[in-house]
């Protein structure tokens, strides 16, 4: 069947302007379309009223002349949280099973046929999903779409929180579908998806239609209209650098950060053991590993929000306590919702500043508001927000301290280039200032063109440490040993 809306208007709590004022759309039976836009403009919206999501299950004010809407729809969400019904990995798999009236006999094999689909492969899949990594969880949830065997898929976002090798793996077996399924896809990780879908819809920054049409046509003659917008498209990354837009070359500073036989726990079993490490201040440091290796624990027992053992100092200060970690350690979460305190995108940044006292609040919180393409959505509710606006508003909450060290986990996911390489340039110009960076990444542009150093996580361990030369200094090294 076809999907599609005529004449779409969509008006949220809060915001002064429609979204999608009168926008019409039609998906042919069959069709893979990819959905782009800068961050913000209404992606994600739009596929959940194609899917029937939102007002039927999400009760967002809207209005359309005619809607086409699939009788059987998969969603991938962007926050896999957000999806699960069921505690335990083999139980929300049943689940989906159980609303096909698959027999309970045949439950167990299939279970396991959806899982390693997308590369989970447990023992016994009665596993705590709580217990899973955010990547893990993204497989989990294209899992158990797959197994829902829909009339149309929706993808938004499917594989932001996956490490390259995952990435691949996954849309690898997305495109092992059978050929005649309508797909509906939001990503920003084009490199997969463009000799894949037969159209790009293309949307800027109001949620109207500025292209629609095959990838090559999109790419030939609406370049400079992704540029304008922000919007990722192939080679952005190479025009980016080619500008000369490059950090600046890496002066280690100080000691400023000592490790010594941590471990991080959850439950009796350690998630994440570091024998010894030290940082320095200026350094930026790219931690890396596989989904599940530990990345994730590795900051949070920084924190002390993980039960830990051993030391860890920062200018010689004992970290004993999540007080004392606060005190010396920025902190932005993979999961930004766990951040937010208050009822809007203006008080959430004021709220840090003033926690220090700060004197300068309105202004500070425009500033940022106004640098981060996050003004119009000031009066919203955090948990209204983008999953690439909720990220950058996380970002800032961590900005307004103190602190001589930054810790980041997957900063820029979720992320239209533009917003991208504006946080970027907020930390190297942090970084360039003394304040130690920690990212954890699975972007490879970033670890080649920002990190100073390596460290790569393998099941639960830190298990290589090296130092990396940035771009401009790998170019003067080249000329220097050709010479």
């Amino acid at each position: 069947m076809k999907v599609g809306v005529s004449n779409l208007r969509v008006k949220y709590a809060g915001a002064d302007t429609l979204l999608f004022n009168r926008l019409s759309l039609e998906i042919a039976e069959g069709e893979k379309v990819l959905f782009l836009g800068p961050s913000g403009c209404g992606k994600s919206t739009l596929l959940q009223i194609l899917s029937g999501l939102i007002p039927n299950a999400v009760p967002v004010p809207m209005k359309a002349d005619a809607k086409s809407i699939p009788a059987s729809s998969g969603v991938v969400f962007q926050d896999p949280d957000s999806q699960f019904c069921m505690p335990y990995v083999d139980e929300e798999m049943a689940f989906v099973l159980e609303n096909r009236a698959v027999p309970q006999p045949e439950m167990e094999g299939l279970i396991r046929h959806y899982l390693e689909k997308v590369g989970l492969s447990f023992q016994d899949p009665h596993i705590e999903i709580s217990s899973l990594s955010q990547g893990m969880k993204q497989r989990l949830a294209i899992a158990s779409m797959l197994a829902l065997e829909p009339d149309v898929i929706f993808l938004d976002e499917p594989t932001a929180l996956l490490d390259p090798a995952g990435t691949s793996d996954v849309w690898k077996t997305i495109k092992q579908i059978n050929a005649t399924q309508t797909m509906i896809i939001v990503e920003h990780k084009i490199d997969e998806v463009i000799d894949f879908v037969d159209r790009i819809v293309l949307l800027d920054s109001e949620g109207r239609i500025i292209a629609d049409a095959d990838p090559k046509s999109v790419f030939s003659f609406h370049k400079h209209k992704m540029k304008e917008y922000g919007i990722w498209y192939p080679g952005v990354w190479e025009e980016h650098t080619n500008e000369k837009n490059l950090p600046a070359p890496y002066m280690k500073g100080k000691e400023i950060l000592e490790i010594n036989q941590l471990k991080g726990y959850r439950g009796k079993l350690p998630k994440i053991e570091v024998q010894n490490g030290s940082a320095h201040e200026g350094e930026w440091i790219v931690v890396t590993g596989k989904n599940g290796a530990g990345k994730s624990s590795f900051l949070l027992s920084l924190m002390n929000v993980m039960k830990t053992t051993g030391k860890k100092r920062v200018k010689n200060q004992e970290l004993k306590s999540i007080k004392d970690s606060r005190e010396q350690l920025a902190f932005v979460f993979q999961n930004p919702e766990f951040q937010f305190v208050t009822n809007s995108v203006y008080d959430e940044l004021a709220y840090s500043l003033e926690m220090i006292g700060d004197m300068e609040v309105d202004q500070k919180v425009g500033q940022w508001l106004e640098a981060y393409d996050l003004k119009q959505v000031r009066t919203l509710h955090p948990y209204q927000l983008s999953t690439g606006q909720k990220r950058r508003l996380s970002v800032g909450t961590a900005m307004f301290g103190s602190q001589p060290i930054l810790l980041l986990d997957e900063p820029t996911f979720g992320q239209d280039a533009s917003n991208t390489f504006k946080l970027l340039a907020l930390f190297e110009q942090l970084r360039s200032k003394g304040m130690l960076i920690i990212m954890v990444t699975h972007d490879e542009k970033i670890v080649q063109n920002y990190g100073t150093r390596k460290w790569i996580i393998e099941e639960g361990k830190l298990t290589a440490d090296r130092d990396l030369l940035r771009r401009e200094e790998r170019e003067h090294h080249a000329v220097d040993s050709t010479v």
